[in-house]
C-alpha cells in the first residue's frame, strides 16, 4: 500500500482527477478501450466534476460503479444517478456506462447480465474506491451475507449482497475484480478514516476489515479535511 498525504481535500481531488485521466489516456494509447470504476457517495463528486470536463477519447471508455444500491436511478440514493449528474456530462457524456441496477427483477436474477459486461471490460484499467469507518469498501461490508464469496479469488465479477443494517440490497464488484485492476486507488478524508485504514492494515483480515482484502498495490489518497 502506498499512502499519499495532501494539504487539503480540494488539492487532493484535483490531483486525483489528473492521475485518473492520465492512466486512462495511457491505456487508450495502446489499447482500443479503457475501463473505469468509480464509487458512489459525496467524496468522489469533485473528481467526477473535473473528469467530466477532461479531454479524453470518452467514446472508448467503459464506465461503471464499484457498487450500487438496488434502487431505481431516479432514487436520491442511487449511485448511478450521481454518476450521471456529475461525470456523464460535458465531454464525458460520450462514455459507455455499464449500469448494475435493472427493473427486471431481484438483484440475484439481474446481476449475471451486468456481470457479463463487466467481464468483457476486465481487467479494469482503473478502480477508484471509497471506504467507510467500518472498513468496508465498495459494498464489501463486514458481516454481509455472501462476503466469503465476494472475497474469494474465484468470485464472479459482480455479486449481490445484503449488508446488515442497511435498507436495500447492494451489488458490488468483488475483490477479485478490484485486485485484478491495472490501477487501484482509494480516496479518504479525515482522521477517523485514516485510523480505520491503519486498523485494517494491521488486521489484514478481509472478513473483519474488507478493505484489507484489496490493499495489495493500492494507492491511498488522504487529506485531513
Amino acid at each position: 500500500m502506498n499512502l499519499i498525504e495532501y494539504a487539503d481535500s480540494e488539492l487532493m481531488m484535483m490531483d486525483l482527477a489528473h492521475i485518473v485521466a492520465g492512466e486512462i489516456n495511457r491505456k487508450l494509447m495502446h489499447s482500443e478501450r479503457a475501463s473505469l470504476a468509480l464509487p458512489g457517495g459525496t467524496t468522489p463528486g469533485p473528481v467526477m466534476d473535473a473528469l467530466s470536463a477532461t479531454s479524453l477519447d470518452w467514446e472508448r471508455v467503459d464506465v461503471m460503479l464499484t457498487d450500487e444500491r438496488w434502487v431505481p436511478e431516479d432514487d436520491p440514493r442511487s449511485n448511478a444517478r450521481l454518476l450521471r449528474e456529475r461525470l456523464l456530462v460535458d465531454k464525458a457524456a460520450k462514455a459507455n456506462f455499464i449500469p448494475f441496477w435493472s427493473d427486471a427483477g431481484a438483484p440475484e436474477e439481474c446481476v449475471p447480465v451486468a456481470a457479463d459486461k463487466v467481464r468483457a471490460a476486465m481487467p479494469l484499467t482503473l478502480v477508484l474506491l471509497g471506504m467507510g469507518e467500518d472498513m468496508h469498501t465498495a459494498s464489501l461490508f463486514p458481516g454481509a451475507e455472501n462476503l466469503d464469496t465476494a472475497l474469494s479469488p474465484n468470485a464472479p465479477p459482480l455479486l449481490a449482497l445484503h449488508p446488515p443494517g442497511v435498507p436495500e440490497a447492494r451489488v458490488t464488484l468483488t475483490a477479485r475484480v478490484i485486485n485484478d485492476a491495472m490501477n487501484k486507488h482509494l480516496v479518504i478524508i479525515g482522521d477517523a478514516k485514516r485510523e480505520a485504514l491503519e486498523k485494517a492494515r494491521a488486521s489484514g483480515d478481509g472478513h473483519v476489515a474488507p478493505v484489507a482484502a484489496v490493499m495489495r498495490d493500492l494507492t491511498v489518497h488522504w487529506a485531513k479535511e
